[in-house]
């Protein structure tokens, strides 16, 4: 049996924020053999992206937030992007860790794309709104991240919360939290392929 790696990334600019406290109500669910590692992008900040695809090789990072970030994606088997709703989409902490992506992507030596097909990829994200439907944009840019990288997609545990606590008693979003992490993810395919 493969032993399972969640990594948690947390995109929320605050501690302990609504998605934060969603995604670990789920996360207390996983199987106690289940490793588990948590990095706050508020914590542990990614310089802006800057694109050199046609400019020069990106060069593995190998200190500092980057290169924990990097290998922490490397090592996981699963990654939760617990991003809360910022403006209908990921926040820009969340953003610009997937931007980093496209740079490891073009790394020489470090197969980031092969490496993370096969593996899931999971959403969190609290919403202050009734209607779910308007965290469509955040929904379909991870789906669609997933697709590019061949990964499965895990879909998106949302609940609802604006001030801190306040998705502890979205009682809905708690009990599909119960068996988020227990649902068989399929593989990510873009809306064309399955059309």
């Amino acid at each position: 049996m493969t032993i399972r790696r969640f990594l948690f990334v947390l995109g929320s600019s605050r501690s302990e924020g609504n998605t934060e406290l969603l995604a670990r109500e789920a996360a207390e669910q996983l199987p106690a053999h289940v490793e588990q590692e948590w990095i706050s992008l508020a914590d542990h900040p990614l310089p802006d992206f800057e694109d050199l695809r046609h400019d020069s090789d990106h060069v593995r990072p190998t200190e500092g937030d980057a290169a924990l970030l990097l290998d922490a994606t490397l090592e996981a088997t699963d990654i939760v992007i617990a991003s809360p709703l910022y403006w209908y989409t990921l926040s820009a902490h969340t953003k610009r860790y997937l931007d980093h992506w496209s740079g490891w992507l073009r790394t020489p030596g470090l197969d980031f794309k092969a490496t993370l097909a096969g593996r899931t990829l999971w959403g969190v994200a609290a919403l202050a709104h009734d209607e779910e439907v308007v965290a469509d944009p955040l929904v379909g840019a991870l789906h669609n991240s997933a697709a590019y990288m061949g990964m499965r997609f895990g879909g998106v545990l949302l609940g609802n919360g604006s001030k801190p606590g306040d998705v502890l008693r979205d009682t809905e979003a708690l009990a599909r939290a119960k068996t988020f992490f227990a649902q068989e993810a399929p593989l990510a395919r873009f809306p064309y392929e399955t059309d």
